[in-house]
């Protein structure tokens, strides 16, 4: 197998195990406001604090003496960044059309 393939099957894995978080992270948003009494702020906040105590916990398991394999080093300022980064750009992200929505054009 050569590298570049091996590299999109990598990358293929990592997305399709990020949207399975996305998933199950939304189910438990949105069940947890159906709970309620929880105003969507209030649980937006717990989402955010859970996010930073996951970021130091698994950062404690890669720094100096890591204990984990992957290689990843932690860089706090750089990471907060790209999480505030992530977070920013989902904010104004618009929906994107889903192909059954969109107007027929023609036929093939």
């Amino acid at each position: 197998m050569s590298l570049y393939r091996y590299e999109g099957r990598l990358a293929e894995a990592e997305a399709r195990g990020q949207a399975a978080l996305e998933r199950a992270l939304t189910l438990a948003f949105w069940d947890a406001l159906e709970r309620g009494p929880l105003p969507p702020m209030a649980a937006l906040e717990a989402a955010a604090r859970t996010v930073g105590t996951l970021y130091r916990q698994i950062a404690s398991l890669h720094g100096p003496a890591p204990r984990c394999g992957c290689g990843w080093q932690p860089e706090p300022d750089e990471d907060l960044i790209r999480l505030e980064a992530m977070l920013a750009a989902a904010l104004i992200e618009r929906p994107r059309p889903v192909l059954a929505d969109l107007p027929v054009a023609g036929r093939a």
